[in-house]
């Protein structure tokens, strides 16, 4: 069961507006020291991956820690260049050449995701008005995931180049390798990962300028071995002392530093209970429904745990947009508030307008005073301005 006390919940939920998306900043802070932490002690640089947490609101306090962004495409390489500065580096399974004029004007490090896009690219960005350190992005073929949908390791995966495909002309021009195949992991798994890449890869290093280890780094979770992944770094960086290291976590950064905050807005009953809510899980908590995953609600228990159960359902017509099953030691009532948890990392980013569902309000919670501020409302316009 998640108790309020054990997610920092010490701020006014009824000054939300319902539903909203509330981001603490003083847990994001305490995220933001430990990697601050991680960087002092490994000596590798550590960027935000927008496509995990793209709160640009929050850009000012996460750039007192952080060196960059990382980014999937133009417009968020143009959001990391405008909002938060620094450096900002871009991967995409593929570009177009519309895509790569816009890009060149904001990346500081490109990474191709194939040599064939390189080959295509290379005198654009060559004529490019700035310098840009381009880079490959390749495939250890070393999958260390649970769930095959996480997996760009998995067979037949098109994301990263195999050694098997690589030849060593094929790398002329670049400056660094990349790879990216952990997700939501510990640092072993990325131990086991670095031994299969520099077994197959290893060769390539000498001439390389910059490494980057990519993203799925759970590091501030709390089992997470943060001494074993700062060993592995500093011994990588002994290896190879001409390279400059990345690590660009996205779900670290923000991880147990949000909360959705919804109501009840009608109770029905259908071999019992359903609390039907004004939120979705399809459009506002998609990855409960794809993953999938039952998020915790604060002061709430499993289905029988405590004294009243209940089946929780959005406010979409899709019949299986139900988020789950849970119980509370008090019946529930037309307009209780109820508060999801760690809902800020790919949630926000993921959501959607279907069926004209209305995004979530966006809020902060202010580290010292512990006051609400409504960041950002959402109404017609956003949804009409996605279609014409």
């Amino acid at each position: 069961m998640a108790d309020a006390r054990d997610f920092g919940l010490d701020f006014d939920v009824q000054a939300c507006p319902s539903p909203a998306y509330v981001v603490d900043d003083a847990l994001l802070r305490k995220n933001l020291e430990r990697l601050g932490e991680v960087q002092a002690a490994s000596g590798a640089k550590i960027l935000l991956a927008l496509k995990g947490f793209a709160m640009w609101d929050c850009f000012p306090l996460i750039r007192e820690y952080l060196v960059g962004t990382t980014s999937s495409g133009q417009d968020e390489a143009r959001l990391g260049a405008e909002t938060f500065g620094g450096e900002v580096h871009v991967y995409s399974p593929a570009f177009t050449e519309a895509e790569m004029a816009v890009v060149l004007r904001y990346a500081d490090h490109l990474s191709f995701n194939s040599p064939g896009q390189w080959r295509r690219f290379r005198d654009t960005v060559a004529r490019a008005p700035r310098r840009v350190s381009c880079g490959l992005r390749v495939n250890p073929e070393h999958s260390t995931g649970a769930v095959p949908l996480y997996d760009p390791c998995a067979p037949g995966s098109r994301l990263g180049t195999r050694s098997a495909d690589l030849r060593p002309e094929d790398l002329e021009g670049l400056e660094g390798l990349h790879f990216h195949t952990l997700c939501e992991q510990n640092s072993d798994a990325f131990e086991s990962t670095l031994a299969a890449f520099e077994a197959k890869f290893g060769r390539y290093l000498a001439s390389m300028k910059w490494m980057n280890f990519g993203g799925g780094h759970h590091i501030t979770r709390a089992d997470y071995d943060v001494e074993r992944l700062v060993r592995v770094v500093r011994d990588f960086r002994a290896r190879y002392p001409h390279l400059e290291v990345y690590l660009e976590p996205g779900e670290a950064i923000a991880l147990n530093t949000g909360f959705l905050v919804c109501s009840v807005l009608d109770i029905v009953d259908n071999d019992g209970p359903i609390a039907i809510l004004d939120t979705s899980a399809t459009a506002h908590m998609p990855d409960v429904l794809e993953m999938p995953y039952r998020p915790e609600i604060i002061g709430a228990g499993l289905p029988g745990e405590k004294a009243h159960s209940y089946r929780l359902g959005g406010l979409t017509c899709l019949a299986g947009d139900v988020v789950g099953e849970y119980s509370f030691d008090q019946p529930l009532e037309i307009g209780d508030r109820l508060v999801f948890t760690d809902m800020a990392h790919y949630t926000m980013v993921k959501t959607t307008t279907f069926n004209g569902i209305r995004l979530p309000s966006i809020c902060r919670v202010d580290e010292t005073s512990r006051a609400v501020r409504t960041v950002k409302t959402f109404g017609y316009v956003d949804y009409m301005q996605r279609l014409s």
